[in-house]
């Protein structure tokens, strides 16, 4: 163990919920590379899926997708195990989210094991859900450690808009997809529909696919709304952080220690003390200008 890497606690219940967090250990790291691949590997089921494959194609990615979702249960049963709070950590946004994306491989698996029919209808409900696997990214996203905390605060922050966008693009395709897939020929996998999303967020408008089902043409509102409100904001909460950098200096306060100041700030904004500023030198330089 290097001097960076942290220390495990001792109690298991403290080591479990330590590991789910941790970025700087093998293990932590190794967790962490894990889970990001298998929803990589889950949303490109979904996507393959919805082309004309083989059976047996078919089949191995099916098995392929309850080897990750076994491995999505035991993720969510640590983290709930490990958690300070349970009744926290079940009403927790990634939690839910975690939950939902286990939930319709988990129905397909069991209902059949108890002998229940599965009626079409409701069949293709949960495997709609399956779309939504995609928002496990916002959990990585969310921590300011992404990546084993070697990327800046502002890259993290390109990365959360450019998610955004392609979280956007890949739920309206999905939904998209299986709303207007049974009675569209012009849809007929999750390439179309992804052609299709692109030219409506983008206000292109070819006209060589268009919705003609009513969930179509609310799925097609709904993925410019919330394009047009989404998107711009993420930009927007970058263009402010770029900002606020550059009107930032490390002028240090002598009085209560803090920085991070206005470049023209005179006084400091928690204590009211002056900062002695150190001159510009090419201040400096035309001031001894002016005096010649």
């Amino acid at each position: 163990m290097t001097k960076n890497e942290p220390v495990p606690p001792d109690d298991f219940r403290e080591l479990v919920e330590f590991y789910l967090i941790d970025y700087k250990t093998p293990l932590g790291k190794a967790i962490d590379i894990t889970i990001i691949f298998l929803n990589l590997l889950v949303c490109a089921i979904f996507v393959i899926d919805t082309y004309n494959i083989s059976d047996g194609l078919r089949i191995f990615l099916w098995r392929l997708e309850i080897f990750a979702v076994a491995f999505f249960i035991i993720e969510y049963v640590a983290r709930l195990y490990g958690a300070q709070n349970r009744t926290k950590q079940l009403v927790d946004i990634y939690s839910i989210i975690d939950l939902v994306a286990i939930l319709p491989t988990l129905f397909q698996l069991v209902l059949p094991v108890f002998g229940l029919s599965v009626n079409i209808a409701f069949l293709k409900t949960i495997r709609v859900f399956k779309v939504f696997r995609i928002f496990r990214f916002l959990r990585f996203l969310n921590d300011p450690d992404f990546f084993f905390g070697s990327v800046s605060l502002e890259f993290l922050k390109v990365a959360r808009l450019v998610t955004t966008i392609l979280i956007i693009f890949f739920i309206s395709s999905g939904l998209f997809y299986y709303v207007e897939s049974p009675v569209n020929y012009r849809v007929q996998n999750f390439g179309d529909a992804f052609y299709f999303t692109v030219v409506a967020l983008t206000t292109v408008g070819f006209g060589d696919i268009i919705p003609i089902t009513d969930a179509g043409k609310w799925v097609t509102v709904l993925m410019i709304l919330s394009g047009i409100i989404l998107i711009p904001w993420e930009a927007s909460q970058i263009v402010k952080e770029w900002i606020l950098i550059s009107k930032k200096t490390d002028v240090l306060c002598p009085q209560c220690g803090l920085s991070e100041h206005d470049i023209d700030a005179s006084y400091c904004k928690r204590c009211g003390h002056y900062l002695y500023h150190e001159q510009i030198p090419e201040k400096k330089a035309e001031e001894g200008d002016e005096s010649l």
